[in-house]
């Protein structure tokens, strides 16, 4: 088992691979460095090769498919994650790395918001995207993440090993943060600068296409793991429509004794219903997922025993 392992998920960042693994290797001397490599015609595999980095294939696409490779093959005691497009100063990376070794923290957040990532960052809408989702997870999961899109994070073995890597893309930021959160786990923000990448280095982010699918993702993981919440909103909504359509039936009801708009009356009840469906299946789930939070305990509990053993 590594002490600390350097993770750098890569598609085509030739132009910045050898920098970052030099300026790696100055920041944490004794790390070993991971390149997992997805698919890159930029020759990015081979000039990690020629730094010294361990590099690996991921053939899937996406990045969700390269860190769930990343997490399932390498073991340490600590992990730190970035990307390879050299956006990242390293000067902070002993301290996130000292956060978990030393203080237990299972996710450190590199958090950019707080420092230069809005005077840096030349694309208005990525801006407004990081804050809103910010605010949005946040919100809906009462939780104090400062950044939650960052590439540059450092994880526990005990996180790295219990969180079930399902997104595919550029949602896993999201997943990761979500997961921490609903399991309450330990989690440190670190203010960490940000530059933007070098001029000929492209972003492979997708503003709107992979901003729809980061937005879908925190309302599903939403509705998974806060169940009740999510109905009984739904429930309310439910109730609030059919009241609006039902108030001037029922006024015209008790002013004239007849009821003229017997379609409308049946839609508002089917609404109603469906709205009491709603409730009972939010607290139906919400036990379920109680007993999900239970199981993960006792799971984290094997993986730590397990740890200590080797």
């Amino acid at each position: 088992m590594d002490k600390i392992a350097v993770l750098i998920p890569c598609y085509n960042e030739g132009q910045t691979i050898t920098k970052v693994i030099r300026d790696v290797r100055e920041a944490l001397p004794e790390a070993v460095i991971y390149v997992y490599d997805n698919n890159s015609t930029d020759g990015t595999a081979e000039l990690a090769k020629a730094e010294g980095a361990v590099v690996r294939c991921e053939y899937k696409q996406g990045k969700g498919n390269v860190v769930r490779r990343m997490f399932r093959e390498i073991e340490a005691e600590c992990y730190l994650m970035l990307d390879g497009d050299d956006t990242y100063p390293l000067d902070c990376a002993g301290e996130m790395v000292d956060k978990v070794l030393a203080h237990n923290a299972d996710m450190v957040v590199g958090d950019r918001l707080s420092s230069t990532y809005f005077t840096e960052n030349k694309r208005p809408f990525h801006n407004f995207g990081n804050s809103f989702m910010r605010w949005g997870i946040n919100r809906l999961f009462g939780s104090n993440i400062m950044d939650i899109m960052t590439g540059y994070r450092a994880f526990s073995y005990e996180f790295v090993k219990t969180f079930p890597v399902v997104s595919k893309g550029f949602e896993i930021e999201t997943e990761m943060t979500i997961h921490a959160v609903n399991y309450n786990m330990q989690v440190e923000n670190v203010v960490v600068d940000f530059r933007d990448r070098p001029e000929g280095s492209v972003s492979k982010l997708n503003t709107y296409r992979d901003g729809m699918k980061v937005i879908h993702k925190m309302l599903q993981l939403y509705k998974n793991y806060k169940p009740f919440q999510f109905f009984s909103l739904l429930c309310l909504m439910l109730f609030a429509a059919a009241l609006v359509f039902m108030i001037p039936i029922l006024g015209e009801y008790f002013s004239t004794g007849l009821v003229p708009r017997f379609p409308t009356l049946i839609v508002c009840g089917f609404m109603a219903l469906a709205g009491v469906q709603s409730f009972f299946a939010g607290m139906i789930l919400e036990v379920m997922a109680a007993k999900d939070r239970r199981d993960f305990e006792y799971h984290l509990t094997r993986i730590s025993i397990e740890k200590r053993g080797r």
